[in-house]
């Protein structure tokens, strides 16, 4: 089962707004991760970071923010813009805030979301740990990065590939630049190292077709 499930979601609703239907909510966010042109970031994305969190819960000070900020972090996405972060964001607080949620709880899922855009880890004290479920994926067997960089791509098909093929290059290169793509230690023991062989290989490939 997934773990992107309304239960789950009415759950975490319930242990942090006050008011509200949690359906309603929920049916938003899915109608917005089913839209068409989503292949990575859809529900599943969702329930991959939800599957990641829930044995790292732990390691959040605020774990009901990173939980919601997990759920709302994608939730507007088109790849004609370059706001996508700040727009989930703002649409996190304003369903949070509508529902009863505190100010502290709004500002902290607000700022994590944020934190998602340029993968950013001081931006929040659980930054590191959303980054790294975000970031997760780099770290997973060839064959599931692999598909992933192909979601990746149909995602942008609008673009044209030699110029895809170069940006996508510079995007992962700035993680290869990096002293560390994981910031918490079970992340960075668990990924580290598959996620620099699969970027290095994906770099390689795409240079090769710039």
């Amino acid at each position: 089962m997934t773990t992107a499930s309304s239960d789950t979601w009415t759950k975490l609703w319930r242990e942090t707004c006050a008011k509200g239907d949690a359906l309603v909510v929920y049916q938003e966010l899915v109608s917005l991760y089913s839209e068409p042109h989503r292949h990575y970031h859809n529900l599943h994305h969702i329930s991959d970071c939800l599957a990641e969190f829930y044995p790292a819960r732990g390691l959040a000070r605020e774990p009901f923010g990173v939980e919601l900020a997990i759920w709302f972090h994608d939730a507007i996405y088109d790849t004609h813009t370059a706001d996508n972060e700040e727009r989930s964001a703002e649409l996190a607080k304003k369903r949070l805030s509508e529902a009863g949620g505190d100010a502290q709880l709004c500002a902290s899922v607000f700022a994590l979301i944020m934190a998602t855009k340029s993968h950013d880890p001081s931006l929040h004290p659980d930054a590191p740990l959303l980054v790294d479920l975000d970031l997760s994926i780099l770290g997973k067997p060839g064959e599931r990065f692999w598909e992933y960089e192909t979601q990746i791509r149909k995602e942008y098909d609008w673009v044209p590939e030699s110029v895809f093929n170069t940006k996508r290059a510079n995007i992962l290169e700035r993680f290869l630049a990096r002293s560390r793509i994981y910031s918490t230690k079970p992340f960075f023991d668990r990924y580290e190292k598959q996620a620099r062989a699969n970027i290095q290989a994906s770099v390689q490939k795409l240079n090769s077709r710039a």
